[in-house]
């Protein structure tokens, strides 16, 4: 069975993890630090905190910039339910937005409506907005930006999708997770994204109060002096509740040996991806679905698909299972799970519903081998005949 993704590990990622395990420090030592060192550096942010999983990282973002009970966050609905689930945590409100249809990235006229109704409704001392990057592709964060400074929103990028992604925008060049156009960024580091740690997650950030609350909160909310040169170096007290959000040494040393290769694999996805779509330009997959855009910035977490007729997603995840691919969908709009749907009043939201109708990930992951790969366009390809 070939995946939809999974991770790449190389030699050099083994032989550093054996080398945390054979030395004093398993977590809480040095590999920490020097890999949010190699983070600020490759995203050219002031601080980046990392932590546990990507979730963990939305959590301390969010916390670290202010939300708590009368703050509302407003989530695009295509998104992994963490983005969302992560405001409830701190006693938030949460609120859906609605996507562009074709992407699946956050549309800001909806976003904009969002908020207004927020502010007639509730008047909530805070509003915040996590604009996601979805599958590779940049948010239009200059866009959203515009929004967030007409009406005062807190802007919490989810780029777990898109470390090194960028897309040109009228006025700039657009990069995911360099807080330009965000008070914070939350990268993870689950094994199917671009940078593995096993789990994992970080917060990028060019605030020092997000970075230092961050810092304090992933570790129960307990300080300590900052050098050994202290009248009591022992000395340690807890300021505010927090939570075990660490990442350990093994975890750390993983990461950073991944992010050395950040654009080696980024190049890897690229030409994958070029691959694809050189391919499903021809018949008969161009009558069947259509596919993403392609261009030089997109990160390629995803390759997603879209089928033009409804129910041909569901019958091609089946087809293409039986012969031997894994498929995936990304994602049940979040306003849709039963969870949310007692939780909010009804929202259409009909541009979520159109992409989640359509959307199937194909595999996509570096070391996919051109003979894989040729599987899985053969199967779609077969696929294609049957529905035509």
């Amino acid at each position: 069975m070939i995946p939809y993704s999974k991770q790449s590990v190389s030699d050099e990622d083994i032989r550093v993890v054996v080398g945390i395990l054979q030395s004093d420090f398993l977590t809480q030592g040095p590999c920490v630090p020097e890999f949010e060192v190699a983070i600020q550096e490759r995203f050219s942010v002031k601080h980046a905190v990392a932590c546990s999983s990507g979730t963990a990282a939305l959590h301390l973002a969010y916390a670290g910039a202010g939300a708590g009970k009368n703050t509302v966050g407003i989530v695009p609905s295509i998104t992994f339910s963490a983005t969302a689930n992560a405001f409830l945590y701190l006693g938030a409100q949460v609120r859906f937005c609605d996507v562009d249809p074709a992407t699946g990235l956050i549309c800001c006229d909806s976003l904009e409506a969002v908020v207004r109704a927020i502010q007639s409704e509730l008047q909530p001392e805070s509003i915040f907005v996590s604009p996601v990057s979805l599958a590779g592709a940049t948010a239009p964060l200059d866009r959203v930006n515009l929004v967030a400074q007409k009406y005062g929103l807190k802007v919490i990028e989810d780029a777990s999708h898109s470390p090194g992604s960028f897309t040109e925008s009228e006025n700039c060049l657009l990069q995911s997770a360099t807080c330009v156009f965000s008070d914070a960024a939350c990268l993870s580091f689950h094994p199917v994204k671009h940078i593995c740690c096993g789990e994992g997650g970080a917060v990028l950030t060019n605030d020092d109060h997000i970075a230092d609350s961050a810092r304090k909160l992933r570790s129960h909310g307990i300080v300590r002096p900052n050098d050994s040169s202290h009248d009591t170096p022992w000395f340690y007290e807890q300021n505010e509740l927090g939570w075990n959000y660490r990442l350990t040494d093994i975890q750390a040393g993983l990461g950073k040996s991944q992010l050395s290769r950040l654009d080696s694999q980024l190049s890897k996805r690229r030409f994958i991806a070029s691959k694809y779509d050189v391919a499903f330009r021809e018949p008969p997959f161009h009558d069947i679905f259509d596919c993403p855009p392609l261009h030089a910035g997109h990160a390629w977490h995803l390759y997603i698909v879209r089928f033009k007729v409804k129910g041909h997603r569901d019958q091609a995840h089946k087809f293409l299972k039986s012969k031997g691919v894994s498929t995936q969908v990304h994602y049940v709009p979040v306003h849709k799970h039963p969870f949310y749907a007692e939780k909010i009043d009804p929202v259409s939201l009909i541009g979520a519903e159109k992409f989640y109708e359509s959307c199937l990930s194909i595999p996509m992951f570096p070391t996919l081998t051109e003979g894989e790969q040729q599987r899985v366009i053969q199967g779609l390809m077969a696929f294609c005949e049957e529905a035509e």
